[in-house]
């Protein structure tokens, strides 16, 4: 697997008022960040993701319930990882290819992706996804 695929524990704060997270961009995370979304609703059968992006980074963290994430990096190597804590994230470095899966009835999945949107650097297709890893492999 990519050595660069890892998990990240947050700063916490908290006292009997509760708990504060922190995270920061080019300090907790690896890059600049550069787009927010999150995922809500989805039902433990439903598969997200299902994709590679050519200069995306991304940090996924379950701020709210639960979910797994499975990576492949296109060269036989698949890790899945469980998401269930609101302090610690997953660092995915640019192609690797993701599914996120497995959501309890309260998950949000909390993404934070060094690029804005641009549908042409996503790689929807696994066999494309592995031809382009093994490309860039041979460029090495």
């Amino acid at each position: 697997m990519n050595e660069n695929v890892k998990m990240l524990e947050f700063p916490q704060r908290g006292d009997d008022r509760g708990h504060l997270v922190i995270v920061e961009g080019m300090k907790d995370v690896p890059f600049e960040i550069k787009r927010i979304f999150y995922i809500y609703g989805s039902d433990a059968e439903v598969v997200r993701g299902q994709h590679a992006n050519r200069r995306s980074e991304f940090v996924l963290i379950n701020v709210a319930g639960k979910s797994k994430v499975r990576v492949r990096d296109g060269k036989g190597n698949e890790v899945v990882f469980s998401l269930n804590r609101p302090h610690t994230g997953i660092y995915l470095p640019r192609m690797i290819w993701k599914d996120m899966y497995d959501f309890s009835e309260d998950s949000v999945l909390l993404c934070l992706s060094s690029e804005h949107y641009d549908g042409n650097e996503y790689i929807r297709d696994y066999e494309e996804y592995v031809r382009e890893v093994q490309k860039e492999s041979s460029q090495i």
